[in-house]
C-alpha cells in the first residue's frame, strides 16, 4: 500500500520502501558502484487513526544470512531519525528514508533499524480510531538490530535502484492482554525496477474501502480508497515472474467485491474499473467471527473465502499475544466476482454458495496452521478456538 493518506499505504512506513529515482553512482574503474535510494510506505490498518514508527537506519547486506556484526553491511544513517505516520502513506505515496552508493552486484538482505521508547518519549506509537492520546508501540528487540527483510536485488554500475519497502501495519500491531500494543512486524521490499500498477475506482460513497492485491489467497499489498474512489497500487511485481494478482475490496457493511487475475506489466498500468464507471457494491449485514487461540502461538488469524476463481482473504486479526482472543467482522453477502478484462466494466457475479461461509485460519509464529470452516450467514460465531 502507498500514500500520503490515513487509510492503506505503500509509502513510506506500514510497508516500507527503499526507492531510487534515477541517475548514477559514481566508482572508480576498477570498483563500479550504484545507488540505492530508500523509501517506506504502507497498507490499511485496522482500527487505528494513526500507527507511528521513528526509523534511524537502513542496513544492507549482500548475504541473507550475515548477522548483526559481521562484515559486508552498508547503512543508510538517517541525520535525524524519522518518526513516520504509516498511515499517512497510501495509495502510492511514498516517504524517502535516504539512499547509499553500494559495489554493483546482487544484494540479499535488508534491515529497518528503528528508534526505541524512551520514557515519555515515543518513537513507536498508535491512536485509536476515535481517541486522541498517543500510546506507546512496544517493538521486539530484534529491532535493535533491525527488522530483517530477505530480498534478493541488483545494483547495476551507475544507476539507481528505488527500493521500496512496503510495512502492513494492520498486521504489524497485536493487541497485549494490558490494554497496549506491540509490533510484530510484517514488511516486504521491492525493487521498482520490477513493478507495474494495478488501479481502479470504486464510487464515491465507498471512499474510504479497503482494498487488497492478493495471490493465492494471501494479502500482497493493501491500500484505501481515496475521497474520489480511486484506488492506486504502484510496487506489484510483474506478472510474467510473479503471477497474476487478484483485487480484492473490502469495506464495512457492504458486500465484498472481488476482480480475479489481474495482470501487471513493468511500467505500465492495469485499469480494473474508471471513475465514469466505478465499481459498486451493494450493502451487507455483518457478522462477527471470535474466538481464542492458544497465546504463545503468537497467532495471526484470516477469514478465507471460496469462489470458482478461487480462494480470497476477506479479513484478517491478530490474536491478543498475552489472552489469544481474537474477533473478526465479515459481511454476510455472498461475495461478487469477475475475472479481469480489458473491455471494462468488468461484469461482477453473485458467488452465492459463498454465502456467510468462511474459512478461518490460524497461523501461529512457529509456521503451524489450523482452520475451520464456519458459517455466519445467520448469526456470529463464537468458540471458533484454536489450541497449537
Amino acid at each position: 500500500m502507498k500514500i500520503l493518506n490515513k487509510a492503506a499505504a505503500s509509502v513510506l512506513i506500514a510497508p516500507m520502501v527503499l526507492a531510487a529515482c534515477g541517475g548514477g553512482g559514481g566508482g572508480s574503474a576498477s570498483t563500479p558502484t550504484g545507488t540505492v535510494n530508500a523509501q517506506i510506505t504502507d497498507a490499511p490498518a485496522c482500527g487505528f487513526d494513526h500507527v507511528y514508527v521513528t526509523v534511524s537506519q537502513v542496513r544492507i547486506n549482500a548475504s541473507s544470512s550475515a548477522g548483526d556484526n559481521d562484515s559486508g553491511w552498508a547503512t543508510i544513517a538517517l541525520a535525524t531519525p524519522q518518526k513516520i505516520d504509516l498511515l499517512a502513506l497510501t495509495n502510492g505515496a511514498m516517504a524517502t528514508l535516504g539512499q547509499t552508493t553500494l559495489p554493483a552486484g546482487q544484494y540479499q538482505q535488508i534491515r529497518l533499524v528503528l528508534a526505541q521508547n524512551q520514557g515519555n518519549s515515543m518513537a513507536n506509537s498508535v491512536v485509536v480510531s476515535g481517541t486522541s492520546a498517543e500510546q506507546a508501540l512496544a517493538t521486539p528487540s530484534a529491532t535493535q538490530s533491525g527488522l530483517k527483510i530477505i530480498r534478493p536485488f541488483d545494483v547495476a554500475a551507475n544507476s539507481t535502484v528505488d527500493l521500496v519497502l512496503d510495512f502492513n501495519a494492520c498486521k504489524s500491531v497485536v493487541q497485549q492482554g494490558n490494554g497496549g500494543y506491540a509490533l510484530k512486524p510484517v514488511v516486504t521490499a521491492t525493487p521498482t525496477t520490477v513493478v507495474g500498477t494495478i488501479d481502479g475506482y470504486v464510487a464515491p460513497a465507498e471512499a474510504g474501502a479497503t482494498v487488497y492485491a492478493e495471490q493465492n489467497g494471501k494479502v500482497v499489498s493493501g491500500t484505501i480508497a481515496d475521497s474520489t474512489g480511486h484506488f492506486v497500487f504502484s510496487t506489484l511485481v510483474q506478472s510474467t515472474t510473479n503471477g497474476n494478482y487478484d483485487i480484492v475490496i473490502a469495506q464495512p457493511n457492504e458486500t465484498t467485491g472481488i476482480i480475479a487475475s489481474v495482470p501487471v506489466v513493468v511500467g505500465a498500468t492495469t485499469h480494473v474499473s474508471t471513475a465514469a464507471q466505478p465499481i459498486t457494491l451493494p450493502a451487507s449485514t455483518m457478522n462477527t467471527v471470535s474466538g481464542t487461540v492458544t497465546a504463545s502461538a503468537d497467532a495471526s488469524i484470516r477469514a478465507l473465502q471460496n469462489a470458482s476463481t478461487g480462494t480470497y482473504e476477506i479479513g484478517s486479526a491478530n490474536a491478543n499475544l498475552d489472552t489469544g482472543a481474537y474477533t473478526m467482522t465479515l459481511p454476510t453477502a455472498a461475495p461478487l466476482v469477475g475475472s479481469y478484462s480489458n473491455a471494462l466494466p468488468i461484469a461482477l457475479t453473485a458467488a452465492t454458495l459463498s454465502a456467510g461461509q468462511y474459512t478461518v485460519e490460524a497461523d501461529a509464529a512457529s509456521g503451524a496452521t489450523q482452520s475451520a470452516a464456519t458459517n455466519i450467514s445467520v448469526t456470529s460465531q463464537t468458540n471458533v478456538n484454536f489450541a497449537f
